[in-house]
């Protein structure tokens, strides 16, 4: 799952060797918290979040198979 999100999210940003993603498990789901750089902030949560939502979608579906639950969290 979190090769996946890397996948992508390298896919759409200026400075792919910037991204960092943190892997969080708690007891009912796993979290993943996303940084990468201001400037490719915006690329990532596009236009009204639209991309963000795709995004957590696919990781959604992508989890449902393995029958996990995941979030996905966008910081600064």
């Amino acid at each position: 799952m979190k090769e996946l999100l890397e996948f992508i999210v390298k896919s759409l940003v200026d400075n792919p060797d910037e991204v960092r993603i943190t892997e969080v498990e708690d007891a009912q789901r796993t979290v993943y918290e996303l940084r990468v750089t201001k400037e490719d902030i915006g690329k990532v949560i596009g236009k009204q979040g639209r991309t963000a939502h795709a995004v957590r979608a696919i990781l959604g579906a992508a989890a449902a198979r393995r029958k996990k639950r995941v979030a996905l969290e966008i910081l600064e």
